[in-house]
């Protein structure tokens, strides 16, 4: 089954490369939108243009506006580029069924977030090896680490049993991802790498992905926030 492909380490070969870096990663994930990659990578460089972000190797992207019975996050080690992994995403149980479609940065929510997060560090709680995410977008995301919205490995994530119930299991807002996938993706991205998460038409929209100046509150508190107990 596809399902089992999910380490794909495909890679554009350096030598007469062309075109641009959202062009390349388009062409090593065809069913992704390219509209969606080029504005995750428009924010990664506006994060690090801020000093919200270290020019790290890895960029992590999640289309939200695709439905959860189909692949919609993608790592890329952009050293190549290369990518890494496509595979199924949870949102959350706030945001809607097969679909979602509202966002929030609230606590108690249970949606997922929008924007740009940072990577932080890993830890084993209640969900098993985790990842935790610090949003870098005020009013957006930035209230991710408080709200405990994080990376981790979840049995309702099962691609096949969404084909069958009509969507996949839900969180209460963290990108959730399948047990058998969860710690190798989370090792390819943690401690400080970039996650971006894209709402499509409609969805709130993400300062950093067109540089507005809102897009930084307060820079230095964003680049070192204080680490939560797991």
């Amino acid at each position: 089954m596809v399902f089992a492909l999910s380490c794909l380490m495909l890679v554009i070969p350096a030598p007469g490369r062309a075109g641009t870096l959202a062009r390349d990663l388009s062409l090593l994930a065809p069913e992704a939108d390219g509209a969606v990659l080029a504005r995750a990578l428009s924010a990664r460089d506006c994060a690090i243009a801020r000093g919200l972000a270290d020019e790290g190797e890895r960029l992590a992207v999640i289309d939200y506006a695709r439905p959860s019975t189909e692949r919609r996050l993608w790592v890329f080690d952009l050293d190549g580029p290369r990518l890494l992994f496509a595979e199924h995403v949870a949102h959350g149980r706030g945001s809607g069924e097969n679909r979602a479609q509202q966002f929030s940065n609230r606590e108690g929510s249970h949606q997922s977030s929008l924007g740009l997060f940072r990577t932080g560090e890993t830890y084993d709680g209640d969900n098993g090896y985790s990842l935790r995410l610090d949003g870098l977008e005020p009013g957006l995301n930035d209230r991710a680490r408080e709200r405990a919205i994080v990376m981790h490995g979840a049995a309702y994530v099962d691609p096949l049993q969404a084909l069958r119930q009509g969507r996949l299991g839900r969180s209460f807002g963290c990108p959730a991802v399948r047990t058998a996938v969860a710690r190798p993706l989370i090792d390819a991205i943690k401690q400080g790498q970039l996650l971006y998460a894209d709402g499509g038409e409609g969805a709130m929209t993400s300062a950093l992905a067109e540089c507005r100046r809102d897009s930084v509150a307060d820079a230095g508190a964003q680049r070192h926030p204080a680490a939560a107990r797991p």
